[in-house]
């Protein structure tokens, strides 16, 4: 008669290390998704703000912006810097990465919000090849100035 000699199967052979291993990358995986998605909610939050809209509409109507950069000018990567706002006040100092067919620049915007009104102090583009600083306020503010 012969007799068969049950091996055991590989998870109880293994068990000892597939555990520990098995939580701490499900751990790794489970913090990196949470993450993920706190950053795309707060980018997403602060791309639907009204001084990054404002700020990406007038560079892409600029006539100057849209002949050095080429349409269309679109975003180009993570915004940076802060809003806070808080029932109808608030303040912004962001920058934006933008690019078109022919070149990439950042759009600068400084404001201020009071009773749900945004006032932009400085509203900028950057062209990053030449450095050259374009005014997206220009006759606005000058306009602001003179009535005041």
């Amino acid at each position: 008669m012969e007799h068969q000699i049950k091996q055991k199967s590989w998870f109880s052979r293994n068990w000892p290390w597939v555990v520990p291993v098995g939580g701490c990358l499900t751990l790794i995986i489970l913090f990196f998704v949470f993450l993920g998605s706190v950053i795309f909610g707060v980018t997403s939050l602060i791309s639907g703000s009204d001084p990054y809209q404002d700020a990406l509409a007038k560079a892409q109507q600029d006539d100057y912006v849209i002949e050095i950069l080429g349409e269309p000018i679109e975003t180009n990567g993570i915004m940076q810097g802060k809003i806070s706002m808080k029932n109808s006040t608030g303040n912004a100092n962001i920058s934006i990465p933008i690019k078109g067919p022919d070149g990439e620049a950042k759009v600068y915007v400084v404001g201020t919000k009071q009773n749900d009104e945004w006032t932009y102090s400085e509203m900028y583009v950057i062209i990053k090849e030449t450095d050259e600083q374009i005014d997206l306020l220009g006759y606005e503010q000058n306009e602001n100035t003179i009535e005041n």
